[in-house]
C-alpha cells in the first residue's frame, strides 16, 4: 500500500519501462563512448573535448535512472 507522501507510483513505473528499455540502449552506448573517450584521456590528457566527451557518456550511462525517477513523478497519487 502507498505511503501518505505517496513515494510508490506503480502506474508511473509501468509507463516508463518503454522509455526506460530505449535510454538502456542509450546507455549501453554511453558506456562504448566512455571506454573509448577513457583511452583516449590516457593516450592524450591535453585533449579538452575528450573530457567532454566522456562526461556525455556518463550522463547517457545515467538516463535510464533519471527516465524512470521523472516517469514516476510525473503520476499524481
Amino acid at each position: 500500500m502507498c505511503c501518505d507522501d505517496c513515494e510508490c507510483r506503480p502506474l508511473g513505473f509501468l509507463l516508463g519501462l518503454p522509455f526506460a528499455f530505449l535510454s538502456l540502449i542509450l546507455s549501453l552506448v554511453g558506456v562504448v563512448i566512455w571506454i573509448v573517450g577513457l583511452v583516449l584521456t590516457c593516450v592524450c590528457p591535453c585533449c579538452l573535448c575528450v573530457t567532454v566527451i566522456v562526461e556525455l557518456a556518463l550522463g547517457l550511462i545515467k538516463a535510464p535512472i533519471h527516465v524512470m525517477k521523472w516517469f514516476t513523478e510525473q503520476i499524481p497519487c
